[in-house]
């Protein structure tokens, strides 16, 4: 069996390749897309890390490759689906850099509250000028961590150190968890409003970005802001706007929306911007740690069949999984959906398998409805970590089947608790695999699970759906789809519509203004 090896690493898992009996490894690093698209049908492992992009026509001339493994946490440079379509496993090395990303957060927090390398740049310059770069102490400061995963927790370690005060927005912990960990939990636009320094720890967006003008217009004046997570988070106009504005006193970017970053960005022209080229992984210590785990992984896997670390698939055998795969994409799909609905951390969830499939092998549909329910929050989440994170978190997962079926031959229910109330979602199978929302909270409708959603809670008078046409059209959203529910006439009614973009923040707050219209929310798959 052939492994190939395009980016560079460590020598040691490389080492560990050549040594296994029955595994031939070639590297080649730095190879262009069109040489890859050539030589990838010679191989059963492709082993990458951040630089080669894995795209859907890599994958479609992979005609031998079987598993595809990344030296560090983030996929975001594998296209997973079309991998899975095909039947390859993407497999990650999510412990590996956790020590040295936290470790590089703190080293960006210190650097930016110090003016460091502005003032090393000065210095160099033959420049001495000490009162141009007057700091601010991380002492008795609030620090605002958004997601408290293992990367967050780290920080929140280290920054007590700096007798820091711990503000977190994570929906997912529970107020026991945070007070073991010394930290106090509070809404996003509290911990906006209260933070000295904030650091971002969530996966990646492919809608809005979490921090926008909007945001931005609620911080603290004076903010610092440290993002070693995805570049994604961030709306990069809105983010030199507002440290222009004086609004924001400085940032230090890791992590870009594309990289390697364009050298003329205009986020390297402000001063107030400290810019590292995505050295949260590198440390000697945490490439080794990364290119070990994944070359045992790969080794594992050719040779023996096992699995470990997967993120499009759980450990099963490959005839249950032919049968499950339609449940499997349902189960996280409503788990995504549900968890940008619901309000305050999660204390529980109840799933009720109904019909056919509560005869099926369902442990791996309920580990992909957590990974769903998580995968906006905790980086690194995946089919293997998702019940432990779950079970670390002190949320209690309860399972139930019946047999017994309605107007649907099998449907999954999602219930979630949270501290703030309870929301549910029940979704079906139609066709050859069409997943549908059947039912939400008590309103019963037959939505199509799309990219972009919205969901509306409405009066049910007449004018409603003209005026939100117009909004939306207004804003240049296209509508693709429209899914009505409601319980009585003339009482509250509910919508799932499908659009084509996601919607900006300006046409939210319209649609929010819009009368007879009681909440918006945006959901993106």
């Amino acid at each position: 069996m052939k492994v190939l090896v395009s980016d560079n690493l460590s020598a040691t898992g490389v080492e560990i390749l050549k040594k296994e009996s029955g595994i031939e490894v070639d590297v080649k690093t730095g190879l262009p897309k069109e040489e890859l698209i050539k030589i990838i049908p010679n191989y059963d492992g492709l082993i990458v890390r951040s630089a080669t992009k894995v795209v859907a026509e890599i994958i479609d001339a992979a005609s031998n490759l079987k598993v595809i493994g990344r030296a560090g946490i983030g996929v975001d440079n594998i296209d997973v689906e079309a991998a899975g379509k095909k039947g390859i496993i993407v497999m990650n090395a999510p412990e590996g850099n956790i020590i040295t990303t936290a470790e590089h957060t703190m080293a960006l927090l210190m650097s930016l509250s110090r003016n460091i390398p502005q003032a090393n740049a000065a210095l160099k310059n033959k420049k001495w000028s000490p009162k141009e770069f007057m700091g601010v102490e991380l002492f008795e400061k609030n620090l605002g961590i958004i997601g408290l995963g293992r990367i967050g927790s780290i920080v929140a370690e280290r920054a007590h150190a700096f007798h820091m005060k711990i503000l977190v927005y994570d929906p997912y912990i529970s107020q026991e968890r945070a007070e073991k960990l010394g930290v106090e939990l509070v809404d996003l636009p509290d911990l906006l409003g209260r933070s000295d320094f904030l650091t971002l720890h969530t996966p990646g967006l492919s809608g809005k970005p979490l921090l926008g003008k909007e945001e931005f217009g609620q911080m603290k004046p004076g903010i610092r802001i440290v993002n070693c997570a995805r570049g994604s988070l961030i709306d990069d106009s809105a983010l030199i706007e507002a440290v222009q504005s004086k609004q924001v006193a400085g940032a230090a970017l890791d992590v870009y929306h594309k990289e390697p970053l364009d050298l003329d960005s205009p986020l390297l022209q402000v001063n107030e911007i400290i810019c590292t080229p995505h050295l949260g992984a590198s440390t000697e210590e945490a490439q080794e740690k990364v290119a070990i785990a994944i070359c045992d992984q790969i080794i594992d896997y050719l040779k023996y069949g096992n699995v470990r670390n997967a993120v499009n698939v759980p450990s099963i055998d490959a005839e249950t999984l032919g049968i499950i795969k339609p449940y499997l994409v349902l189960g996280e799909d409503l788990g995504n959906f549900i968890s940008q609905l619901v309000d305050g951390p999660v204390t529980r969830i109840d799933i009720q398998y109904n019909g056919e499939v509560s005869t099926m092998k369902v442990e791996p549909i309920t580990i992909a409805i957590l990974k769903g329910l998580f995968n906006r929050s905790i980086e690194g989440i995946n089919m293997v970590n998702a019940p432990f994170i779950a079970k670390e978190r002190g949320i209690e997962v309860q399972e139930s089947k019946s047999s017994e079926v309605h107007e649907y031959t099998s449907t999954i229910q999602v219930r979630v608790t949270s501290e703030n109330g309870t929301r549910k979602v029940t979704g079906s199978i139609f066709g050859k695999g069409d997943s549908r929302i059947v039912q939400f909270d008590e309103y019963n409708m037959e939505a199509v699970l799309s990219k972009n959603m919205l969901v509306l809670k409405n009066m049910d008078v007449p004018g409603v759906i003209g005026n939100l046409g117009n909004v939306l059209g207004k804003n240049n959203l296209n509508i693709a789809g429209f899914h009505l529910g409601r319980r009585e006439t003339e009482g509250k009614a509910i919508a799932i519509i499908n659009i084509d973009s996601p919607p900006t923040t300006e046409a939210l707050r319209e649609l929010r203004n819009t009368s007879h219209i009681l909440s918006v929310d945006s959901v993106t798959l």
